[in-house]
């Protein structure tokens, strides 16, 4: 299998596949283990402080529950037209959330990294950055941020602009150099639109999901809101190309296709993007039956490892300008059986 561009390979919250996501161990290990950048999910504080964390809704991510003093917290809210109960980061301030220690989210799945819970704090963005800045310089190696911004329109909503306070954290922090480090993502284009009116010189890719539309556009639109669909269609991706630069997408959305008689891997998505201008990235490579596809699935169980590196390979045969894994070290194994010899590196993050 001969693809045409060596992929990125992006740390998913860091190595959660060993470590619980979004702690300072879990990227420090994602570098150490080779990946090329990492993605940090981006939701705020009630004071506006940046905290990394997969949701606002932390229950399941932190000890909050098992804390006496924030168990009146506990409430009902609806983000993005969903109703979902727990404890969530803006009715926090940061002094508060400081406190918490971080869990493991799949602990059934993750038994090794739930072994560690605990024992980190929650990170703010400021921490990562400098934490990314300290390893560049360490390792002479350039490590990018791939920031998701999480639930924009929503926090909008009750008086806390991601734009600004992403913008502003940014170039407070030395991270608005344009130096090619800096890649921002969201399910919302509207965000991606005012971070680049704010000045932001960051790669910007909107996220896609199979089904359903972008919760800024139901927001705006209810029902008439275009759906993810419309955007993945040729005209719609020569049309995003106007604003954003990259499209990710679920990896069930890439759908290779090998060629018995060639060496090639395509796909149909993976080379519509690439000819409307985009690139292309696909999200999230896990090694656990539960996560693989199901003719990669193996005995064991859901937590057992089944056959990776057939499905990694596929994916990453197929053109793919990036890809995020939740164990960075396997992802970058099987980018070197697909591609044995160092190329040229398709992106930058």
């Amino acid at each position: 299998m001969t693809p045409a561009r060596r992929p990125l390979v992006i740390g998913h919250r860091g190595a959660p596949g060993y470590r619980p996501e979004h702690t300072r161990s879990s990227y420090e290990l994602a570098i150490a283990l080779g990946a090329d950048a990492v993605e940090p999910d981006i939701v705020a504080s009630r004071d506006g402080v940046l905290v990394l964390r997969h949701e606002n809704e932390i229950g399941g991510t932190t000890d909050v529950a098992s804390r006496p003093e924030f168990a009146a917290w506990r409430t009902t809210k609806t983000i993005d037209g969903a109703a979902l109960t727990g404890w969530f980061t803006e009715d926090f301030t940061w002094a508060e959330l400081s406190t918490l220690r971080a869990r493991e989210r799949l602990p059934s799945i993750r038994t090794s990294s739930s072994s560690f819970d605990g024992q980190s704090p929650i990170m703010r963005l400021s921490e990562l950055l400098e934490l990314l800045d300290t390893a560049g310089e360490e390792t002479e190696h350039s490590l990018g941020l791939v920031a998701e911004i999480k639930h924009a329109a929503y926090f909008d909503s009750i008086g806390l602009p991601l734009d600004e306070l992403v913008a502003d954290e940014l170039i407070r922090s030395g991270w608005n150099s344009g130096d090619g480090r800096l890649t921002v993502e969201s399910f919302e284009k509207t965000v991606l639109d005012l971070l680049r009116g704010r000045g932001i010189r960051s790669k910007n890719v909107f996220l896609l999901e199979a089904a359903g539309s972008p919760p800024d556009l139901v927001a705006r639109f209810g029902s008439d809101a275009d759906s993810y669909a419309s955007f993945l269609t040729r005209d719609g991706m020569r049309m995003l190309r106007r604003d954003v630069e990259g499209i990710s997408v679920d990896k069930n959305m890439i759908r290779p296709r090998p060629d018995a008689d060639s060496t090639r891997v395509s796909s149909a998505l993976v080379d519509a993007a690439h000819e409307a201008g985009l690139e292309i990235y696909c999200w999230t490579l896990r090694p656990e039956n539960r996560f693989l596809s199901a003719e990669f699935r193996r005995g064991g169980g859901p937590a057992a490892f089944g056959d990776w590196e057939s499905e990694f390979a596929l994916i990453l045969a197929t053109g793919v300008d990036g890809v995020f894994a939740d164990q960075a070290d396997l992802a970058v194994a099987a980018r070197e059986a697909v591609f044995p010899a160092r190329g040229t590196v398709g992106g930058s993050a």
